[in-house]
């Protein structure tokens, strides 16, 4: 998968216009076949993979970050692969829908047509369409599945499937019967967090590895014996880490409407002796969820008596493909809504003060703290915003913007300029406010969200304030919108708790 030869487009869509090919090892890329994508929406996204037996080919393509794909299976079986002749199972529909094809010869579907939470169903060659699909592990009213492995070797009794669930952005492992789905156990956990990547071997056996991680555990990597039911470590992450002594604890809120929200708390003790400097810290959008894992950032800022906490905010993907939709598009200020009833919730319950209360974001959840500080700057005394859209008319005209208008709207559209118009931080920056302390962090290499954001937002704030709190802007060259080395890392994340903790008043000496 690769883009077009850019020579060839105009310049404005470099970053777009993906293509898929067929490359022959050895050989030079200008030999390669052009596959499929031609004709296609430009900023579509594609998956493609290949069965483990080589039979079936399998192409995904979303739009930009669409919840939704479109997907097509060739069997290579009956056809050349410089020529695939691909069959439609989903095109036009509203779901995201992933095939798998099992060593037994059946289909499992992975989907959330019809089931928000997502659901494993079963078909065959013959009969690919969502008619034809049937519920071999079906929704469940609260948990999210994630995804699944086949355990089917001759030393087990009867093959298994492994399905793995987040419940309330816990982690969770079932174990169900391959023929009917019918649950028979529970994988053990080492802990209460994030459980992911079930891993199986090709040929099939008795045996799977998954990842964990948690607030205070650095990631491991678990080893299951469905023949025993036990779960052993398999691998630990390199180095020694010595963990202080931390509360972690899940608790719920009501949002502005009612809804209930689900966060994480770390802190000194494990319940609110005192209002402390705080962290509030979020990101709700895209469907993608804030699970527990390990993080020093957090652990060093706790250690230093600070209290921090992660909200799973609507528009991620904690409680399944409806809690993303209810804080996307025409829904977006239910995510501000919710950010704002867990800064109340610390607040009422003594976990920290206004002016102890800092919150921080990248990206999308860069949006997040913008409109934050703008909506309720009596809320907040510190800001961390990084990498931020906040500029919500003319995000679509840089960066990867064009790939996000099916997730905030598109301000060509009058109904949808009038979604983005009510939030854009940018927008609604108002003189003569006093404005809480706010830090902004932008990379000038960032080809996914332009540094422009940031700083007309900085200037903006600048000039309306009437504080005397700072508005900083943190820049860096040669570095991009993501991975960075690690002493760039620890550069940047020293100034931002520095920067927090100097605001807030946390002792760090």
């Amino acid at each position: 998968m690769r883009r077009v030869d850019p020579s060839t487009i105009p310049a404005e869509e470099e970053q777009y216009h993906r293509r898929f090919w067929l490359h022959t090892l050895g050989q030079h890329p200008d030999t390669d076949i052009e596959i499929f994508g031609a004709g296609q929406t430009i900023t579509n996204y594609y998956g493609v993979g290949v069965s483990r037996d080589g039979r079936w080919l399998e192409i995904s393509a979303a739009e930009g970050t669409a919840p939704r794909n479109d997907l097509w299976v060739a069997d290579l079986s009956t056809c050349e692969p410089e020529a695939p002749e691909l069959r439609e199972v989903q095109v036009g529909i509203d779901a995201q829908t992933g095939l798998e094809f099992g060593r037994d010869g059946r289909i499992y579907v992975f989907t959330d047509l019809d089931a928000p939470r997502g659901r494993i169903c079963v078909t065959d060659a013959d009969h690919m369409t969502s008619d034809h699909w049937r519920d071999l592990i079906a929704q469940d009213d609260i948990a999210v599945l994630d995804g699944f492995g086949i355990l089917d070797g001759p030393e087990l009794d009867e093959p298994v499937m492994l399905a793995t669930w987040t419940r309330h952005s816990v982690g969770e492992i079932t174990v169900h019967r391959l023929e009917d789905g019918k649950q028979t156990g529970v994988v053990p956990a080492p802990g209460v967090g994030t459980l992911g990547g079930i891993v199986e071997r090709p040929e099939g056996g008795h045996e799977a590895w998954f990842s964990y991680s948690d607030y205070t555990t650095p990631s491991s990597i678990q080893h299951f014996d469905a023949r025993t039911m036990t779960t052993s470590l398999w691998a630990n992450a390199p180095g020694t880490v010595v963990v202080p002594s931390v509360s972690t604890q899940q608790v719920v809120y009501s949002s502005k409407d009612g809804t209930q929200v689900h966060m994480f708390v770390i802190s000194p003790s494990t319940t609110p002796d005192k209002p402390r400097p705080t962290i509030l810290y979020g990101y709700g959008g895209f469907g993608l969820p804030l699970s527990p894992g390990f993080s020093a950032s957090i652990l060093a800022w706790v250690e230093a008596g600070g209290v921090y906490v992660v909200t799973n905010l609507r528009g991620g993907g904690e409680e399944g493909e409806q809690w993303h939709r209810d804080g996307m598009l025409g829904n977006k200020q239910n995510v501000f809504d919710d950010f704002h009833a867990a800064a109340e919730y610390l607040i009422a319950h003594g976990w920290t003060s206004p002016s102890q209360l800092g919150i921080s974001g990248g990206s999308n959840g860069g949006l997040l703290v913008g409109a934050a500080l703008v909506q309720r700057p009596d809320l907040y005394r510190s800001v961390v915003c990084s990498a931020p859209l906040l500029d919500m008319i003319r995000f679509e005209t840089s960066g990867l913007g064009a790939t996000w208008n099916v997730e905030y709207g598109s301000a060509s559209i009058a109904e949808e300029f009038e979604w983005l118009r009510a939030y854009s931080p940018y927008h609604h920056v108002t003189e003569g406010t006093h404005y809480p302390a706010v830090l902004f962090t932008v990379f000038d290499q960032d080809t996914r969200v332009d540094p422009m954001h940031a700083r007309k937002m900085c200037a903006a704030l600048q000039h309306a304030n009437t504080g005397d709190h700072p508005i900083l802007l943190r820049r860096e060259s040669d570095v991009g919108h993501g991975a960075r080395s690690l002493s760039r890392s620890i550069g940047l994340t020293v100034d931002t708790l520095a920067f927090t903790a100097h605001e807030l008043g946390l002792d760090v000496t």
